[in-house]
């Protein structure tokens, strides 16, 4: 199957959710929340995601996580992850708990697609520090795919992790597991990067973004995605293909928010004041501007793009 077949499976099999110009989402990815080891690259922003979490939260905001939010390719044990991140994963249960909360699988958390693991991982987890089991996610339905679909306009906007272009990440996804778990894990203990991560291989970040640009544009639906940890929001060319970045940038995490009709790209950071104190601040990237704006825009994909 080519990947604009596997787009158009994801989209057609997609649950659709309806938003109007009062919704108000935030979209973040590759959290790769891990074990609380020297690979988990999710731990120097843990705090820096709890705020930004907290904040939408306490704004009315649906939060989506969509895909590779655990790093279950370098870590066998989901408990040992919820364990470690738990401040995590309590406001994430304050979204779910409001009805507020849609969760979507990546390559690195592929196996959440599996009803049993789901039930048995993401339902409830065993608290070790008094032996209670706690529940979590009861019921939750994991996505590959969700369509926000517009009530009055009918505007549709994919979302979907991206790795169903990257073969190596879909189709052989299991030895790709195997690469990383036995092999260069071990070796990013000691600082070398994992070269077939598409995430750090920069010529797979723009040949991933190109395949779903060329399904967006032919199918005049956009997308947004994550998977190559490279943020976009094209506000010039109105390029209809967005990428929400990642919460395992060196110094900060990006998202994508919605609200009022209008999409931007955000980033939340360490900030200092003045007077030398820190805090957790958010900064524009790019936008705001109109989603209905990138539908029918006449964007003419070329080699460039």
């Amino acid at each position: 199957m080519n990947y604009l077949n596997r787009i158009s499976k994801v989209y057609n099999s997609a649950e659709r959710v309806f938003f109007d110009d009062n919704s108000k989402f935030i979209l973040m990815s590759d959290c790769h929340r891990g074990d609380g080891s020297w690979s988990d690259s999710f731990s120097r922003n843990r705090n820096i995601f709890f705020a930004a979490l907290s904040h939408y939260y306490k704004e009315g905001y649906t939060y989506i996580e969509i895909g590779d939010g655990d790093e279950l390719w370098e870590n066998r044990s989901f408990q040992n992850i919820v364990d470690q991140h738990r401040d995590a994963f309590w406001i994430m249960k304050e979204f779910y708990d409001k009805d507020r909360f849609y969760m979507i699988y990546g390559n690195h958390d592929m196996v959440k697609k599996k009803e049993k693991f789901t039930e048995e991982n993401l339902y409830q987890y065993f608290r070790q520090r008094d032996g209670k089991i706690i529940a979590l996610f009861k019921d939750i339905k994991v996505h590959e795919g969700i369509v926000l679909k517009h009530r009055d306009d009918g505007t549709e906007i994919v979302l979907l992790h991206g790795h169903q272009v990257d073969f190596l990440n879909s189709d052989m996804w299991k030895i790709a597991r195997f690469l990383v778990r036995y092999f260069w894990k071990p070796l990013e203990n000691f600082g070398v990067n994992d070269v077939t991560r598409t995430a750090k291989n920069y010529e797979k970040k723009n040949e991933m973004a190109k395949k779903l640009m060329e399904w967006a544009v032919k199918e005049n639906k956009i997308i947004i995605a994550g998977h190559n940890h490279k943020p976009m929001l094209d506000s010039d060319n109105m390029v209809p293909y967005f990428n929400d970045g990642s919460c395992v940038h060196p110094r900060c995490i990006t998202g994508l928010e919605i609200s009022e009709g209008n999409i931007q790209l955000v980033k939340w950071s360490v900030k200092a004041r003045d007077t030398g104190e820190l805090l957790i601040g958010r900064d524009i990237l790019a936008g705001p501007v109109k989603i209905k704006n990138y539908i029918n825009n006449n964007f003419i994909l070329t080699h460039n793009n």
